[in-house]
């Protein structure tokens, strides 16, 4: 039993460092592609380990092209959606989980089938709307397609994490003198701070990495966000692959940030969220 136990560690320390070299070889590769000579990024064969290392490319990047506007930009972008989806899905949320009224699970139903439609049949109908009301080629028309697009999947989120809570603990408030809307602000709230993470983080994360719709409803460079500023690399007869990778080294920094702060929060919330309700 000894020797059968020491067996199956060894397969799943195996497992899980391929695992572990199959995700972050791409971000290996590209944080070596972003330090890597111009003229050395195609020698044969190719270099995993780079003997010549240059900033160059984030030189260019940072000091000689619009990334650092394009990544307001969607730092602007991706703070408002998330935001006002995590408003609207706290309400949502909490109302599918504490009432019981007619059509509630249709509505349910009709959250998981927005998750099934493919976003692409959603460009033309949605561009003739901004172009109506004169909202193409702003920030607001992506601040209010990342709120929309989200709310659903968040709105469940938030259910199940509001049924996880004892809704005693809500009338035991109100019995002390809360209104509905003070036992949700002080009860409720509270105890789902994790799901109030992973719930922004969520939105936040799907703003930031958006390219479609940003690319469809954007045409000017004062306009851009980070993905299409890092689309702009690929030129007619050239793609500026060490630009490109230094610009995505820089683009990943915040995603990572926020995860290793709240890295305990995410996990929780995540794994409640999909259990609960």
């Amino acid at each position: 039993m000894g020797q059968q136990n020491v067996l199956n560690r060894l397969f799943s320390f195996l497992g899980l460092s391929a695992f572990l070299v199959f995700v972050t070889f791409p971000i290996y590769r590209m944080l070596v592609t972003s330090i890597t000579p111009e003229q050395e990024l195609f020698n044969w064969p190719i270099r995993y380990i780079p003997t010549n290392t240059t900033l160059e490319h984030y030189a260019v990047t940072l000091l000689r092209s619009d990334i650092p506007s394009y990544f307001a930009n969607s730092l602007t972008v991706a703070s408002v959606a998330s935001a006002c989806t995590l408003v609207v899905s706290v309400f949502g949320g909490y109302a599918l989980a504490r009432y019981h009224f007619r059509g509630k699970q249709p509505t349910v139903l009709l959250f998981l089938a927005t998750q099934m439609m493919p976003i692409v049949v959603l460009i033309v109908p949605l561009f003739v709307v901004f172009r109506t009301l004169g909202l193409l080629n702003t920030l607001y028309s992506l601040m209010i397609v990342y709120t929309v697009l989200n709310i659903p999947f968040c709105t469940m989120m938030m259910q199940g994490f509001f049924s996880g809570i004892p809704a005693e603990l809500e009338e035991a408030a109100m019995v002390d003198g809360c209104t509905r809307f003070g036992a949700i602000a002080r009860v409720a709230v509270p105890l789902t701070r994790p799901g109030l993470i992973a719930t922004f983080l969520f939105a936040f994360i799907g703003a930031w990495n958006e390219l479609l719709f940003a690319v469809m409803f954007l045409n000017t460079d004062g306009m851009f966000t980070l993905p299409v500023g890092l689309y702009m690399f690929i030129s007619k007869y050239d793609i500026h692959w060490g630009r490109m990778m230094a610009g995505a080294t820089i683009a990943l920094i915040p995603a990572l940030a926020v995860f290793g702060f709240v890295q305990r929060y995410m996990v929780k919330g995540m794994s409640l969220g999909a259990v609960k309700g």
